[in-house]
Parts: structure tokens; C-alpha cells; sequence
């Protein structure tokens, strides 16, 4: 029988973007040949997508890595880099998706979002022709591609049902549902029968049907992870209301409104919103009591929770009593209640990485050619608008680099004046308050 997991942890990446390539056309009847580097193609997305096939996490049980492919690099003659393949995973209805670390939500696969792109892949980076200019006719620098993302996500399945079933463990829950839809649980006479949370579909004459969940039994403790029902109270926050089964006849030796503030409590400290939500008490196992001891016990429990809202029914999962009552009643208050799906928000946003790492640059000292050098995608483009020919371009750029801290980066690493600094294409020499511009490689060596 397959095991049923509902939390699983896995490590995604996108695809890295393809270089663009530095070449220059060769052909024997073409006098002045120009760049011709082609870009690189774009790295894979990591998408993920609703199977309706599945049911569980199982697929993910081990967690694992999975990884969408890179662009491929820029070629010569202008040839573009063949695009990186997305990768799709499949998850069920129902699963959520978060930042690992955080525990933020990044996105819940249910209802609408059927397909959700996690992590975008790397562009590819420009090949030379695109670099071109009057001044710089044979430019020697292509763009990388952008980098790969990568993140530690946790997915969390969190079942779709109209009502949640609640309660100790061996109150009936499982013999409930078998009676009142399709489900089949596994029925015994054990603490803790129901070792996952299982879906019915209960059809009604001339009312509304609905999708009732077993939740497997809470004991007190659990929304601190004690027993075994702590690990699926996620997914009473999805249903609408909830039915509240209790052993009415106390054939465990445990008072019955005990057993319902204890439950409502343990609901609480897991979330309070889902004490929010409409409940109604189905007290159980009334076959088992004599017809005296029936009425007394219903009526000490409507006393306290009727007042309140929650209305008692008197229920037998072995004779039938009171159940169509029960059901009836539930789809009736269903059908009064808003039509609003319950989707979990967005809290984490995977681009913020992209953002970040498109600002970083890095300051190094190259011992071999005695050059201080500086690199990041944040250079780069800066270096794609600004036009370092022209007095005020070159002024721009000197704000720039102080204003982010580059000239700091520098004098730590015990820059002096004179020393040549290299960006990309570009090379100039430092003065503390220059007005020196910085040349083209090319240039200098055109010169």
C-alpha cells in the first residue's frame, strides 16, 4: 500500500543563461569584417504543475534535487544558444509551497493556480555584435549569462474538503465517513486507526452534496506535536466548516465535553482562525447507552454548546440515527456560507533574489597584470546606458562608483594613485577626484 506523505523538502534551480560568444567574421570577400558573437540562450524555468493523478508527496519522500537545464553559449555567425528545457514537477491539488528557511508561502497549487513558474531561468547573455559603436568597432567583451537561482522549498499538502471530521481518537470518525460517502477507511477498534487524512464525497437527495476529510485523531498536545494527529492539522485550514465527532457514551472512560474543549483548544494553539470557522457536534455511539442515559447526556451537551451557535446532533454510525439529519443540516449551512476558496497568500518572493543578485559587484586585485578589477551584473549594466565617451557620462560614472561604495572597495584594497583599474572593456587610471575617462581596451589598442 503506498504511504501517504504530506510534507516533503526538496532543492530547485533554474537554468543558468547561455554567454554570449566574442568572434569576428573571416570570410575571404568581406574586407571589413565585423563582430559577429551570437547570445546565449535563456537557462530553464522551474515550473510547477497540478497532476490530478496524484494524491500525496510520496514522489518526494526522499527529497532530492531537481534542476532545470542552461542556456547553451552564443556562437559564432551571430548563432543563438539553443534555450534551456524548463522543468515541470507535479504535485496534488492542495500543495503548498514555501521558502524553507522562512516558511514562507511561495505559492499554493489549488484552484486557479495550476501552473506557477517558482524560478525563472538566467537570460542569456549578449554576444559582441552587440557592442559595436562608431569608436569601438571590435569589441572583445560579450555579456555572461545571467545565474542560476537556486532554493530549499518545502511543499506541504494541505487536502481540499468541504467539512473536516474532528476528534479523539476512536470516536467514529472513520465509521462516519464510510456510512455517509464513498471513502473506504480502514475501521478497527485501535487508538490512531487513521494514519492519514482521507477523502469522501457525500451525495444528497434534492441537496447540495459535499467533500468531507477524515482528519486522523487529535489527543491534547497535539498542536504542540504530541500523538500523531498534530501532523495533519494542516489540513483542517482549507474546509469550511467542521464536524465534531465525540464518543457520547464515554466508552473510554473520558467525559464527552471534555473531549470537545480539549479538541477546540488544541485548534486554537495550531491556528485561531480555524475556531472561526462553523462547527457542528455529532455525538456518537448513543446505541451504545440506555434511553435514559441517551437524552441526558444530548441534553447536557446542547445546554453548553447550543447557546454558543453549535448545533448537537444525536448520532449512531451503527443504527444510522441522526445522521441524514446531520448531513442536511451541513449542507444547508454550506450552502449559506461565502463561495470562497481558501488559497494561501503569497508571502515569499523568489525575484527579490534576482534583484539582489543582480546588485552585487565585486572589487579584486589581478597580481598578474597589476590591475585592480571590478565585476558584477550591477557594473554591467550600468556600463549598457551610460555613454563613458561624453564629459557627462564620465561623470555619472564617477558618482556611480562612489555612491555604491566602489571607490571604498577599492582604497581597502590600498589602491594608490596612478593605478590602473579594469572593468570589462574598460580601463582608466585612479585619482582620487580625477577627471580622467576611462578608454576602451580596444581602443588603446587601436592606438
Amino acid at each position: 500500500m503506498p504511504v501517504f506523505v504530506d510534507k516533503a523538502k526538496i532543492f530547485i534551480q533554474s537554468g543558468k543563461g547561455g554567454d554570449g560568444h566574442i568572434s569576428f567574421r573571416r570570410e575571404k570577400y568581406v574586407p571589413n569584417g565585423g563582430p559577429d558573437g551570437g547570445d546565449g540562450g535563456k537557462g530553464g524555468d522551474v515550473i510547477f504543475v497540478i497532476d490530478e493523478g496524484i494524491n500525496t508527496l510520496a514522489d518526494f519522500h526522499y527529497g532530492g534535487k531537481y534542476k532545470a537545464e542552461n542556456g547553451q553559449d552564443g556562437n559564432k555567425r551571430r548563432c543563438h544558444g539553443k534555450n534551456g528545457q524548463d522543468l515541470y514537477i507535479k504535485v496534488p491539488e492542495g500543495t503548498v509551497i514555501k521558502e524553507a528557511a522562512s516558511g514562507k508561502v511561495i505559492a499554493d497549487m489549488s484552484h486557479e493556480n495550476r501552473e506557477v513558474v517558482v524560478l525563472k531561468g538566467g537570460k542569456g547573455g549578449n554576444g559582441n555584435m552587440h557592442y559595436a559603436t562608431s569608436t569601438m568597432q571590435a569589441p572583445k567583451y560579450a555579456q555572461p549569462g545571467q545565474p542560476a537561482l537556486s532554493l530549499e522549498v518545502l511543499l506541504e499538502l494541505k487536502v481540499i474538503a468541504d467539512v473536516g471530521l474532528v476528534g479523539f481518537p476512536n470516536v467514529g470518525k472513520s465509521t462516519f465517513l464510510s456510512k455517509v460517502s464513498n471513502a473506504k477507511p480502514k475501521i478497527a477498534n485501535y487508538h490512531f486507526t487513521t494514519l492519514s487524512p482521507m477523502l469522501g464525497v457525500v451525495d444528497l437527495n434534492d441537496a447540495k452534496g459535499f467533500v468531507v476529510a477524515d482528519i486522523p485523531g487529535l489527543i491534547e498536545g497535539a498542536s504542540e506535536g504530541a500523538g500523531l494527529g498534530h501532523e495533519f492539522l494542516r489540513h483542517i485550514e482549507r474546509t469550511r466548516m467542521m464536524i465534531h465527532v465525540v464518543d457520547a457514551a464515554s466508552t473510554e472512560g473520558r467525559d464527552p465535553i471534555e473531549d470537545i474543549e480539549a479538541i477546540n483548544e488544541e485548534l486554537k494553539n495550531y491556528n485561531a482562525d480555524i475556531t472561526s470557522k462553523p462547527q457542528v457536534i455529532a455525538a456518537n455511539k448513543i446505541d451504545m447507552l440506555p434511553e435514559g442515559e441517551q437524552a441526558e447526556i444530548i441534553t447536557k451537551i446542547r445546554e453548553k454548546y447550543e447557546p454558543l451557535g453549535v448545533k448537537v446532533f444525536a448520532t449512531s454510525t451503527l443504527t444510522g440515527k441522526g445522521i441524514q439529519e446531520l448531513l442536511y443540516y451541513v449542507s444547508r449551512t454550506l450552502s449559506e456560507l461565502p463561495e470562497k476558496s481558501v488559497v494561501f497568500e503569497q508571502e515569499f518572493f523568489p525575484e527579490t533574489m534576482i534583484r539582489d543578485a543582480e546588485d552585487a559587484f565585486t572589487v579584486s586585485y589581478d597580481k598578474d597584470t597589476a590591475e585592480y578589477v571590478i565585476e558584477g551584473p550591477k557594473i554591467e549594466k550600468m556600463l549598457g546606458y551610460t555613454n563613458l565617451e561624453s564629459e557627462k557620462g564620465f561623470a555619472f560614472f564617477q558618482k556611480f562608483l562612489a555612491d555604491n561604495g566602489i571607490l571604498d572597495e577599492l582604497e581597502k584594497l590600498h589602491i594608490g594613485e596612478g593605478d590602473t583599474v579594469r572593468m570589462y572593456g574598460y580601463s582608466f587610471e585612479y585619482y582620487r577626484n580625477a577627471d580622467t575617462k576611462p578608454v576602451s581596451e580596444d581602443e588603446d589598442e587601436e592606438e
